[in-house]
Order: C-alpha cells, then sequence, then structure tokens
C-alpha cells in the first residue's frame, strides 16, 4: 500500500485489490461503520466522526452497488492494456490479471540537451526534436502492431510515462479504438523498460483511495 497527499486536502491511498475488504474494516474500526453511495468514479464511504474514503474502481472494472460487490469486482482477472511511453523509450503489453502475455519494449536514442549556445544550440534542439519525433512515431507503429489487434478484447488501456508522449501516440488515428478504451488514470513510471512495464501492472490494478479525515471541530469532546 502507498500514501501520498492530494490536491486540496486528504491523501491518497492505492491498496491492492486483495487487500481492500480488510482496508475498509480498518477504516470501520477508526472512524465507525461507514455509509455507502454509488457513485461515477465508484463508492464513497462516510464515517459518522465525518471521515470520508472514495473508492475509485480500478481501469476496467465495472460499476458496484456495494462493497461486497467492489471488493470482488476489483479483483476479477481483467485483461487491460498497457502503454508507457517517454522520449526514446516505449513499452506496451497485455497483461490478463497479474500475468503479462504479450509485451514489447523499444527504445531509440534521443539527444540530449546541450550547453552549447547561439546557433548550435539551435541545430542540436531542431535535432532533438526530430529525434523525439521519429521516436513516437516508432511507440505509434508498436502500438499498432501489438495493442491495436487486441483493442476488442480489452477492458482498458492504461497508459504511463510522460503524459504529452502518451497524447502524442494515441493521437495517430489508426489507434483511435484503443484511445476510446484509455483510462483517465496515469501511471507514474520510469524509462520504460520490461521490469518497469511488469511493475505497472499491480499499479494499474490497484485500487485508488482518497481518505480525507474529520475536521478538528467534528471531532467528539474530550471531556
Amino acid at each position: 500500500m502507498t500514501s501520498r497527499p492530494a490536491a486540496g486536502g486528504g491523501r491518497w491511498v492505492e491498496v491492492d485489490p486483495t487487500r481492500v475488504a480488510r482496508w475498509v474494516e480498518g477504516f470501520a474500526d477508526r472512524h465507525g461503520p461507514p455509509t455507502t453511495t454509488v457513485t461515477g468514479y465508484g463508492l464513497l464511504l462516510a464515517a459518522p466522526d465525518g471521515a470520508t474514503a472514495e473508492l475509485h474502481s480500478p481501469p476496467g472494472a465495472p460499476p458496484t452497488r456495494d462493497v461486497p460487490e467492489f471488493v470482488a469486482a476489483a479483483a476479477e482477472p481483467r485483461r487491460i492494456g498497457l502503454l508507457l511511453a517517454r522520449k526514446g523509450a516505449v513499452a506496451v503489453g497485455v497483461a490478463v490479471g497479474e500475468e503479462l502475455v504479450v509485451s514489447k519494449v523499444d527504445t531509440r536514442y534521443v539527444q540530449g540537451r546541450t550547453a552549447a549556445g547561439g546557433w548550435s544550440q539551435q541545430r542540436f534542439a531542431r535535432r532533438r526534436d526530430n529525434q523525439a519525433k521519429a521516436a513516437l512515431g516508432d511507440a505509434a507503429e508498436l502500438a499498432v502492431r501489438l495493442l491495436l489487434p487486441e483493442a476488442a478484447t480489452l477492458r482498458a488501456l492504461v497508459c504511463g510515462g510522460d503524459r504529452r508522449a502518451v497524447d502524442t501516440v494515441l493521437a495517430d488515428r489508426r489507434l483511435a479504438p484503443l484511445a476510446a478504451l484509455r483510462a483517465e488514470r496515469l501511471l507514474d513510471v520510469p524509462e520504460p523498460r520490461h521490469a518497469v512495464l511488469v511493475a505497472a501492472i499491480a499499479a494499474a490494478r490497484a485500487v485508488r483511495i482518497l481518505v480525507r479525515d474529520p475536521a478538528p471541530d467534528a471531532a467528539p469532546d474530550a471531556a
């Protein structure tokens, strides 16, 4: 389980699907039995002391009506696509549950930034931009070759890395069926490698929970 601050207050917690039921039990133990509301993102748990937990359904999971259904849906071995892109590296794959069944990683040299100035700096910048465009073009071809034939079988496409690079790849008109499956979640991953692609499966399946603790004035009196 990982935790990080959330913009606007609270914290994001990422929980393995198999541990969600236990996490909800712990939330109830700490804050009291919550009420459950169905939302567009999943479920909202509201505790008597004012604490809330937004359970966001993982990519490809169906809508659910209560916590038991949510837990079962989150743990289901869904077939999802993965597209990770950063600069000159791309990794694509298909996962069924926790298993990677299709994968390919491709890297292409993209020149780093130069400290030179004037005309030389502009020349190196143009070369770097051209190398980056060529790399993303290769990434799109890779997605067409490996992911596009799988589109009809996928429940979702989970992307990671640099958002601009991913957007550029999916802007290819041939990849429209994949773009339509794209999940809102963008995984924060390093330069794509096979090990990074494998690790992305767990991140894509994790249940994201936005936790907000009760306001100080909502806590019961100590007397």
